[in-house]
């Protein structure tokens, strides 16, 4: 074999290897980007969701209870709104942007602060019906039904951080798109068509079932599929039947 031939040999060797690099290197990426163009938003990783909406939420639960009157809260007034404060501070601290860390201690922070608010907002409830029950609310139906009202909104609002931070393991577990069995179904998960592919559930979205489910008492059009889910619906619907309409009865009655 000449010199020459012994060039074109090794040249050719060369882009065949070449050639072989850039196939595996596309057969490499072939799953990442089938996993970037093909599954939906929520089952695959994303950058998470942003704090500041939640964030505003539990501020607003935050409010509802420091504006209640004190007879229907628990005492000292400021003690759970000061301890629901520090442990947003140190949860916005954490994830000030984005929620995308993951940590024991993170987790059980959020699941402590949304349990002081479900304390409170309990405790207000059941101090409103025992002041329905026993005739000491008032006379006063503006004050009552405004009563009503704040411990009702206040009930929403946490129901729906329950919703949003026990689906699939939480936000920040949701943004590594690790558990493709959600515990609750949106229509925009059976309908991927009619939804962008960026789409994932936010607060937003349990937001508004938390509401819906608080108003008709039922699901709508996002269904619960764990039972924990189910039993956590049922308990809401039957705090605000209760809540609603003792207020309310109480109301006419004073109006009569």
């Amino acid at each position: 074999m000449t010199g020459d031939e012994h060039l074109d040999l090794t040249e050719r060797l060369r882009r065949q290897v070449t050639r072989l690099e850039r196939v595996l290197a596309a057969d490499a990426r072939l799953p990442v980007e089938f996993e970037e163009t093909h599954l939906p938003a929520w089952l695959r990783p994303t950058e998470g969701e942003q704090r500041l909406t939640v964030s505003l939420a539990v501020l607003a639960a935050i409010a509802l209870q420091v504006v209640l009157p004190s007879e229907f809260a628990l005492r000292p007034h400021l003690l759970l709104p000061a301890l629901e404060v520090a442990l947003l501070i140190g949860l916005f601290a954490a994830n000030p942007v984005r929620i995308t860390r993951e940590s024991r201690l993170l987790r059980s922070t959020s699941l402590s602060m949304i349990a002081v608010i479900s304390l409170g907002n309990a405790i207000s409830a059941v101090l409103l019906v025992r002041h329905l029950v026993d005739g000491s609310a008032g006379n006063s139906a503006g004050t009552l039904l405004a009563t009503g009202a704040t411990i009702w909104g206040t009930n929403v609002i946490t129901f729906a951080l329950w919703y949003w931070e026990l689906d699939r393991g939480g936000p920040a577990a949701r943004a590594k798109g690790g558990n493709p069995y959600p515990d609750f179904l949106f229509t925009q998960m059976t309908a991927p068509e009619l939804s962008p592919p960026n789409w994932e559930p936010a607060f937003l979205d349990y937001l508004y079932l938390s509401f819906t489910n608080a108003t008709a008492f039922s699901p709508t059009d996002v269904m619960p599929l764990r039972r924990w889910a189910k039993m956590l619906m049922l308990c809401q619907s039957a705090v605000s039947i209760v809540a609603v309409a003792l207020v309310i009865s109480r109301a006419v009655n004073i109006f009569k």
